[in-house]
């Protein structure tokens, strides 16, 4: 089974290494939507996989240092492109969070990410 919450953040970028007048090179802003995955069974007693609140409590501490940020100064992010934030909000995740399968982000209506982790090597 697998379950998964929803999120929003605020955010300000902008991406480097562009093509002269690519409207991406200059600061710009979008309210990202993330949604979290997490899989396991039940509980045979308590019936959730694991409980929505602490889902948010992990989320919660993970987006602080993005949430209307300037995600070019966050340390560890690089090249603030919605696929390297997903990753590097997977690689927060995944420690905190047991049975974390995926993680989507979205910086508009249309467009986004799904990132499930590195492949195992099994």
């Amino acid at each position: 089974m697998e379950i998964f919450r929803e999120f929003t953040f605020d955010a300000a970028h902008r991406l480097n290494h562009l093509p002269d007048g690519h409207k991406c090179a200059r600061v710009h802003g979008h309210t990202y939507r993330l949604r979290v995955h997490i899989a396991g069974e039940p509980d045979p007693v308590l019936g959730w996989v694991v409980d929505f609140a602490e889902i948010k409590r992990l989320v919660q501490v993970v987006l602080e240092p993005l949430d209307h940020h300037m995600l070019n100064d966050v340390p560890g992010l690089g090249q603030p492109t919605v696929e390297r934030i997903a990753v590097w909000i997977w690689d927060r995740l995944a420690p905190e969070l047991s049975g974390l399968c995926r993680v989507e982000l979205w910086e508009n209506a249309t467009s986004g990410c799904v990132y499930s982790g590195e492949p195992s090597d099994a």
